[in-house]
């Protein structure tokens, strides 16, 4: 099974230039242990994010990395000119040699937004996203919509994947798997496992309907997860860290008096671990609750939040080589037993 990392590049109290030195050490770890993608958050003017331009931050970790995939989850496509990063994604797919995975959306949160004068509209996303996908296989671009016109522009930079990069998608419905099938667009979810288990399934249906006999997309599904040699050293960590996380991703919303859309986050790592959203542990405690997550969400793709909070280097760097050596191989074992349809 295929293992990618989620990160939100929260700030967990660190200077700016302390934070991304370490979180591209961080990075080159995630890639000696095979990892397969970085997905990484875009977010504005708050703590929970300190990559607001992805593009800057993957470009660095391109320069120190061969092999690892990375692509944002999501670009916010409404606070983008289209032309512009239909130009961006060339440069960085070519700067990593192919390895970048697109992830689009119209951004999590409306404050953000708003201080761009800009709605996380779903017109405005999917516009956006049209004149980007055909922007990114053509050599001039003629494009008329309700907010986006243009004629004839000259597009010098071309993809390294063809026809482009794979796309990622975010999902918190049914409707969502089936346009994610649809177009065949690779998937993660951070809900429930029953909640992920319909869209799997859903996805997987119309997939065969509509892509029949080919190749399954990843299906995946996201969890914070902590190693350590034992379960009382990493609930140490795990508590510690998600305190800073937690603080960091409420900020912007109790800084305007108001709530995150799908409301307030667990207060607790312990309260993470009793909604199934996260697991912190020995390699056996976590091997044996991501074994059984995955199995019953029926993900073929899992996706960690291995670093997050004031988790330092080598606490990130032992929790990712243990993992690596004592629970990927269980995992493995779950992908064989999925449907490859």
């Amino acid at each position: 099974m295929d293992i990618g990392i989620f990160d939100h590049l929260d700030r967990g109290g660190k200077t700016d230039p302390q934070f991304y030195e370490e979180r591209i050490r961080i990075a080159q770890a995630f890639e000696a242990a095979d990892f397969y993608s970085y997905h990484v958050a875009e977010h504005h003017f708050t703590t929970l994010g300190m990559a607001p331009s992805p593009s800057v931050f993957l470009a660095a970790v391109a320069a120190q990395t061969k092999k690892l995939r990375l692509g944002p989850l999501v670009f916010a496509l409404p606070l983008y000119h289209p032309l512009r990063l239909l130009q961006e994604i060339c440069e960085l797919d070519n700067i990593s040699h192919g390895r970048l995975d697109m992830g689009f959306g119209r951004g999590s949160s409306p404050i953000e937004a708003a201080y761009y004068g800009e709605e996380t509209s779903q017109d405005t996303y999917a516009e956006s996203l049209e004149v980007i996908l055909q922007g990114l296989q053509t050599d001039r671009l003629t494009y008329h919509g309700k907010r986006f016109d243009f004629d004839n522009v000259p597009i010098l930079l071309s993809p390294f994947q063809k026809p482009y990069p794979p796309i990622w998608y975010g999902v918190h419905s049914i409707e969502a798997s089936e346009r994610a099938a649809r177009r065949g667009l690779n998937m993660v979810s951070a809900d429930s496992v029953a909640e992920t288990r319909g869209f799997h399934d859903h996805y997987r249906k119309v997939w065969g309907e509509t892509h029949p006999g080919e190749a399954l997309p990843k299906l995946g599904l996201t969890r914070f997860v902590v190693v350590a040699e034992t379960d009382e050293k990493a609930m140490d960590i795990a508590r510690r860290a998600y305190g800073f996380w937690h603080e960091s991703f409420h900020w912007l919303f109790r800084l305007h008096g108001k709530t995150p859309r799908l409301g307030e986050r667990a207060k607790t790592y312990d309260q993470v671990i009793a909604e199934g959203r996260g697991i912190a542990g020995s390699p056996d405690t976590v091997a044996k609750f991501l074994a059984n997550q995955l199995e019953d969400s029926a993900s073929n793709y899992f996706v960690g939040q291995f670093v997050f909070g004031d988790m330092s280097v080598d606490e990130t760097i032992k929790s990712v080589e243990l993992f690596k050596e004592n629970v990927r191989p269980q995992l493995d074992a779950v992908d064989a037993k999925l449907p490859m349809h």
